[in-house]
């Protein structure tokens, strides 16, 4: 089987992407497949990282505002669709997979044009701008929450599949989470993130609430505060605390995040696609603060959809601070029927099996291809 997938410009859009790949690879041993992202997107670094071939087009994306920035993102859109036929030829793949983020429109769009069956997968609650433009061309929209088939009227076919992101976390081993962070197995570990480059919202409501954790009570706290953050932000808890207690750890980064969720007891998080389907696949209770700085606020439309099932509690950003957060913890934490009640919902929304769902349309796609 040879596939092309493309998507990018965050870590949301290119994880899907990946997660699919190793399951056909795991499924297909003669597997070939070609990542086409763009020049600018976080793309080109992390999957050459992950060892799948890559290669690049100039695009970028549509401003919401009318600008001369949009003329030339229609110059380079054409360019990119005249170069991603070039590569499309090239490579002859028997199927084309969108994942989100502009990169992915000119790349679906040539596929289409070439004849080339083509499948996009929609992470969020709320369809991106380019997804809507390419299910017209898609042969398969697939979505990542149940219940929103309807916002690809018009598209040929529409399935709800999960977010494949789902697979992978699912096989991650929560020992070597403990062991990575230095926590004894079966320690209550409270992971706070913000995601990967960190939220300066949750950092400061982290720091105003520091004073409360690490009291010895055996949870353990683990704060991701993002590269850009870390330094500044472990400078200013030392000066409040006087040192960092033995259950607060924190980190700029976690480069094992899968090992790391398995062995969570609770997640203060944003409400990124890829990271429900992960901690959801995995049964973890979360606290959500939607970025309100996407568009369409599809963060929180993202998180009412687990809030709505009971698994999750969602604090507005113009809502947080310390004392709330450190309530809101505590309220879950400490009440160990409530944990699990908001856990066995979580896992009821996990689309454990998401990347085979995946697999298994490309399959059927060729097939009707022939």
């Amino acid at each position: 089987m040879r596939i092309v997938l493309s998507g990018g410009g965050t870590g949301g859009h290119i994880y899907p992407a990946v997660a699919v790949a190793r399951q056909l690879e795991a499924e297909e041993k003669h597997t070939e497949i070609l990542y086409i992202g763009g020049t600018r997107g976080l793309e080109s670094k992390l999957v050459p990282q992950e060892k799948i071939p890559f290669k690049a087009i100039d695009i970028t994306g549509f401003r919401r505002k009318l600008s001369l920035d949009n003329v030339k993102t229609i110059v380079r859109f054409l360019k990119g669709v005249k170069s991603s036929k070039e590569m499309l030829r090239e490579f002859k793949p028997d199927v084309v997979i969108g994942t989100g983020g502009y990169v992915c429109g000119p790349v679906v769009y040539a596929a289409s044009k070439l004849g080339i069956p083509t499948l996009i997968h929609e992470q969020n609650a709320i369809p991106g701008l380019t997804n809507k433009f390419l299910s017209r061309y898609a042969d398969t929209v697939a979505v990542s929450f149940a219940g929103t088939e309807s916002s690809f009227p018009g598209s040929k076919r529409v399935i709800y599949t999960g977010n494949p992101r789902a697979t992978t976390v699912t096989k991650a081993n929560p020992q070597r989470g403990y062991a990575s962070l230095g926590i004894s197995e079966g320690s209550t570990v409270v992971l706070v993130v913000g995601g990967s480059r960190g939220a300066k919202a949750i950092n400061n409501a982290m720091i105003e609430m520091a004073p409360f954790v690490g009291k010895g009570n055996g949870v353990h706290y683990v704060y991701v505060t993002g590269e850009p953050y870390f330094e500044e932000t472990r400078k200013v808890l030392r000066q409040k605390l006087g040192g960092l207690p033995n259950g607060l750890h924190v980190l700029p980064y976690i480069h094992n995040m899968p090992e790391v969720l398995a062995c969570t007891s609770l997640i203060v998080n944003r409400a990124g696609a890829s990271f429900l389907a992960e901690i959801t696949a995995l049964g973890i209770p979360s606290i959500l603060i939607p970025s309100p700085n996407v568009t369409n606020n599809h963060q929180e439309a993202n998180a009412r959809q687990l809030e709505g099932e009971g698994a999750a509690v969602v604090i507005l950003e113009k809502d947080l601070s310390g004392k709330a957060l450190h309530g809101a913890i505590q309220s879950i934490i400490g009440d160990e029927n409530l944990r699990q009640r908001m856990s066995q919902s979580s896992l009821r929304l996990g689309k454990r099996d998401s990347a085979g769902v995946i697999t298994n349309e490309l399959r059927r796609l060729i097939s009707n291809k022939k």
